[in-house]
C-alpha cells in the first residue's frame, strides 16, 4: 500500500520528469544513435529537420529531474552522484559535444563528416551513461554514514554495461519510429526497418536486464516473485509482451504514428518495471524516500514552484510540436 504524503507525491514527480527526458530527448537522442545508418547527403538530412525545432528545449526536463532530486531528496543527491561521477560527467561532455556538432554540421560543409561522426558520438555516449547511471543506482551503492563509501569504479560491471546497451538500443527504437512518423519516401523505409532491428534488440535487452535484476539483491526477488506481489508485477511482462507484439505489427502494416506511441509505452512499462523493483528506495537497500527527503517545509515550497511552472513547460512544448507537426522535408537547416 502507497501512502501518498508529500514525499511519495515528490517521488512520483521526480520519476514524471524522468520519463518526461526519455520520451522528449529519448527520441533525438535515438536518431544520433542511428546516423550512420542512415543515408549520408539528403536522409541524414531529412532526419536532422526532424528534431530540429524541437531538441534544445527537450533537456528540460534533464535539468527539472536533477534539480529536482537535489532539492527535494538531497541526501539521495549526495550519494548517487559521488558514486556516479564519471557517468555524469561524460554525459554531460556527450550531450555538450552532440549539441555543437548539430549546429556546426550545417556551417562547416567541409568538416561534416566529422561532425555527423561527433553527433553520433556524443548520442551515444550519453545514452549508455543514462543507461549506466541508472545500473549502477539498481545494483547498488555503498553508503556508510550518509556518504557514499564505494571507490571511484564501482559504478562499472556487467549489469551496467548491459542497462547501458539497452537504454542505447531503446534510445535507437524511439528515433527510428519517429523518423517514421516524420518523413516520407525511401528514407522512411530505410528507418522502418531500423525499428525492427531495434525493437528486438531493445525487447532482448529488458529481458537480460529484468533476469539479472532477480539475481542482484533478495528484495528484488520478493518483490517480483513473492505472494502476493507476482500477481501485481507480472502484469509488466504481461503488457511488455502484448505491445511489443502491436509494435511489430505496426510496423509490418506500415503504420506511421502509432509505432513511435507504442515504444514509449514499452518505456513506459520498463519505469513501471524499475519503480516495482525499487519503491519505496531511492538507494537500493540503504535509502527509502523518506530518509533522502528534505524538510515537509521546503517540500511544500518547492510544490508551489512545481504547480506554477510545469503547466508553463508542458503549455510551451505542446505548442512547439503543434507548431512544427507534420511531414518534414527539405534539405536545409531552418
Amino acid at each position: 500500500m502507497i501512502d501518498f504524503d508529500l514525499t511519495t507525491v515528490w517521488a512520483f514527480i521526480i520519476a514524471f520528469a524522468v520519463f518526461a527526458y526519455v520520451v522528449m530527448d529519448g527520441f533525438d537522442l535515438g536518431i544520433g544513435i542511428l546516423f550512420p545508418a542512415i543515408t549520408v547527403g539528403h536522409g541524414r538530412n531529412r532526419a536532422m529537420n526532424a528534431i530540429a525545432p524541437v531538441w534544445d528545449g527537450n533537456e528540460t526536463w534533464l535539468v527539472m529531474g536533477g534539480g529536482g532530486l537535489l532539492a527535494a531528496f538531497p541526501l539521495a543527491y549526495a550519494v548517487i552522484l559521488p558514486a556516479t561521477y564519471p557517468l555524469i560527467i561524460a554525459m554531460l561532455l556527450g550531450l555538450v559535444f552532440r549539441g555543437v556538432a548539430f549546429e556546426f554540421r550545417w556551417r562547416d560543409e567541409r568538416h561534416r563528416a566529422f561532425w555527423d561522426f561527433a553527433f553520433f558520438g556524443g548520442s551515444l555516449v550519453a545514452a549508455l551513461c543514462q543507461g549506466m547511471v541508472l545500473g549502477a543506482i539498481l545494483q547498488g551503492i555503498e553508503v556508510t554514514g550518509r556518504s557514499y563509501s564505494g571507490s571511484w569504479w564501482n559504478w562499472l560491471t556487467p549489469y551496467t554495461l548491459l542497462t547501458g546497451l539497452g537504454v542505447v538500443a531503446g534510445y535507437a527504437l524511439l528515433g527510428a519510429c519517429w523518423l517514421v512518423w516524420k518523413l516520407e519516401g525511401d528514407v522512411q523505409e530505410k528507418v522502418r526497418r531500423l525499428a525492427v532491428r531495434a525493437a528486438i534488440a531493445t525487447l532482448a535487452l529488458m529481458a537480460a536486464v529484468s533476469l539479472y535484476n532477480l539475481s542482484l539483491l533478495p528484495e528484488y526477488r520478493e518483490r517480483w516473485l513473492g505472494t502476493p506481489e507476482i500477481y501485481f508485477a507480472s502484469q509488466v511482462p504481461l503488457l511488455t509482451v502484448i505491445i511489443a507484439g502491436f509494435l511489430f505489427y505496426g510496423l509490418a502494416k506500415k503504420w506511421e504514428l502509432a509505432p513511435f506511441l507504442l515504444a514509449l509505452a514499452l518505456f513506459a512499462l520498463g519505469m513501471a518495471g524499475v519503480g516495482v523493483t525499487m519503491w519505496p528506495y531511492v538507494v537500493p537497500g540503504e535509502l527509502t524516500i523518506w530518509d533522502a527527503a528534505t524538510s515537509a517545509r521546503s517540500q511544500w515550497f518547492m510544490f508551489m514552484g512545481f504547480l506554477i511552472t510545469i503547466p508553463l513547460i508542458l503549455g510551451y512544448t505542446a505548442w512547439s510540436y503543434w507548431v512544427f507537426r507534420g511531414k518534414v522535408g527539405g534539405e536545409g537547416y531552418h
